[in-house]
């Protein structure tokens, strides 16, 4: 056996002119079959799918109707889309700017090696992997109007009427997407720490030793270098704030008065309460292009701001 095959010397005539006998061109396909499949049948055919319903009527029960644009017609006309079209906007601003701000504000403080650090690393990430579910479920408790542990702190300690945050048309979508931007910034804290410890410690050492003070080197240094992992964590953070549904599902069904109703929930409750796949299928295709211009468009203006070289 040649030398090269030694390791596998006990497989005796398991090798022939450098390749195993049973070894064909196919067989990694074999292997990717199964994961095309899912690929196929659960991904790629339920949006060409969606696709062809969103030109349709459909209920569910009986076989789907061919009505042409008369869903996207019937959407651009109705009020409430507008309604819905700007909350979503709305949601999308607080959470972005949300999870970004704290996101880096949370990484910069625990972007050092002192003793227990990991633990409180470990403690702003846990919101992450919790249940949406039971994190709603925490927060309506929270911020209950008569027995919520906010209201009654707010009320005890400084003597003020807060509002009733969940059932206010005015609060209502500020208090969902705050409880969003809480769940998710451990998340993003997480990327921005793996972005400033890649920042060489040499600079912030010049920095220092020409007086400039801890402001100047974020504003100079920090910030100038993290333009890369801003720009990745803006992407997925825009493309995150529109898959909205568990929070506002769990805790105000889109209520009060569809002010915390968004493109998402209003797909479920089209698709699934009213039973209106045709029209659902159009929300879900009109967020699709909203979402890919928006992300388009950051792209074309990556060159303007982020830096890849001090």
């Amino acid at each position: 056996m040649k030398r090269g095959h030694a390791p596998f010397s006990i497989f005796k005539g398991v090798y022939m002119k450098g390749r195993l006998k049973w070894y064909r061109g196919y067989h990694p396909w074999l292997f990717l079959i199964p994961t095309l499949i899912g690929l196929f049948v659960f991904r790629l055919w339920p949006i060409f799918y969606s696709f062809y319903i969103s030109f349709t009527t459909w209920d569910i029960m009986t076989p789907p109707k061919w009505i042409g644009l008369e869903n996207y017609k019937e959407l651009f006309q109705d009020p409430t889309f507008y309604k819905i079209l700007n909350n979503t906007f709305l949601f999308s601003l607080i959470y972005v700017v949300g999870v970004m701000v704290f996101g880096l504000f949370l990484a910069v403080l625990v972007n050092s090696k002192l003793r227990g650090i990991n633990f409180f690393r470990t403690t702003f990430f846990t919101p992450v992997v919790t249940s949406a579910v039971a994190v709603g479920l925490v927060w309506s408790w929270i911020l209950a109007p008569k027995y919520g542990i906010l209201n009654n702190f707010l009320f005890s300690v400084f003597h003020i009427n807060p509002p009733i945050w969940l059932e206010d048309t005015k609060w209502a979508l500020f208090s969902v997407a705050f409880i969003r931007v809480w769940k998710m910034a451990g998340y993003y804290m997480i990327i921005y720490l793996a972005g400033l410890q890649d920042i060489p410690r040499t600079l912030y050492e010049a920095a220092s030793i020409d007086g400039a003070t801890p402001w100047q080197r974020f504003k100079n240094i920090t910030l100038p270098l993290l333009t890369p992992t801003t720009f990745f964590v803006f992407t997925i953070a825009i493309i995150d704030s529109f898959r909205n549904f568990a929070i506002i599902y769990t805790m105000t069904r889109g209520g009060p008065e569809n002010a915390t109703n968004t493109i998402v929930y209003s797909v479920f409750l089209n698709a699934f309460e009213f039973y209106r796949m045709g029209y659902a299928g159009a929300l879900a295709y009109v967020l699709l292009v909203i979402v890919g211009l928006i992300t388009l468009l950051n792209f074309v203006l990556k060159k303007y701001w982020v830096k890849y070289q001090y």
